[in-house]
């Protein structure tokens, strides 16, 4: 059974399909980010989507993987996929969790001042599963004008978060494993060790799917925060790895009505090669 529209921030499967065959200013993008993604969406995607590709939407001259681009870098390249202000954006990606990549395009929408985008909850993976449409034919953009601004307040930097560590400003939640986060999981990267920033706590992105690959609800989303002592009233902040599975923390704590968690875009992957030794936490287990 598909399950229904949440709220604004994700849509359903039957909604998408609807939405597909009667609303033209409707965008849909595939957020797949993996080297075989592009390959894949040319065989099959869900009709009228386009490929939207994070190794040519970020900070081209940034050391670390996915960094934001400029508000110019990303008003240009979504505007070449045919986004205008007005329209309404629908992320998904394929991956066989449900949602792994999509929240980070949402995001970005997001930080860059575009409030009407959407989540596909479940995927790529449960469209197929629900039997819904795919193809392979490819669509065609006309470009239009979109004017990004960036909203700083969904965005933390390297001293955003090194002045944290004393001021307490806002709660840091890290949204990578445990092992990552604590130890001894394999190395997440070349060169990089697991642990994690002082005064963050651990709550895993995949806590807020369930087996299938969707969402939990809103009573179950607010055990998790409840459980790990995070107050949604307070500022928080996410971290993860490379600044992709925090955006599940952003788009969770939005479920729940709050629509300013922001988001440390070089996370790990940053905080690894520039913090003070000390200011690297690790613990085996």
């Amino acid at each position: 059974m598909v399950r229904q529209v949440l709220c604004r921030a994700l849509v359903s499967s039957n909604w998408l399909l609807g939405a597909i065959q009667t609303r033209p200013g409707l965008k849909v993008l595939d957020a797949s980010w993996d080297k075989d993604a592009r390959r894949q969406f040319a065989e099959r995607h869900i009709p009228k989507a386009s490929f939207f590709d994070m190794d040519q939407c970020k900070d081209q001259h940034s050391p670390y993987d996915v960094t934001l681009p400029s508000e110019t870098q990303f008003a240009n390249y979504v505007g070449s996929l045919g986004i205008n202000n007005q329209s309404h954006v629908i992320v998904y990606d394929t991956d066989k969790l449900g949602m792994l990549y999509a929240p980070r395009v949402w995001w970005m929408f997001r930080v860059f001042g575009h409030k009407n985008v959407s989540v596909l909850d479940g995927g790529f993976q449960n469209w197929l599963k629900c039997g819904l449409p795919v193809t392979s034919e490819n669509t065609q953009n006309k470009p239009e004008t979109f004017h990004a601004k960036l909203d700083p307040s969904l965005l933390k930097k390297f001293e955003d978060i090194q002045e944290n560590i004393s001021s307490k400003r806002f709660q840091l939640v890290d949204t990578r494993s445990e092992g990552r986060f604590i130890g001894p999981e394999p190395k997440p990267g070349e060169g990089i060790e697991p642990g994690h920033i002082p005064g963050s706590v651990n709550l895993p992105f995949s806590s807020f799917l369930t087996k299938e690959g969707y969402e939990k609800s809103p009573v179950e989303l607010q055990h998790l925060f409840q459980e790990k002592g995070i107050d949604l009233n307070k500022p928080m902040a996410g971290t993860c790895h490379r600044g992709i599975t925090a955006c599940h923390l952003a788009l969770a704590s939005y479920l729940l009505g709050k629509e300013n968690t922001a988001i440390y875009d070089g996370s790990w992957s940053e905080w690894f090669y520039r913090a003070n030794p000390e200011h690297k936490v690790y613990e085996v287990i």
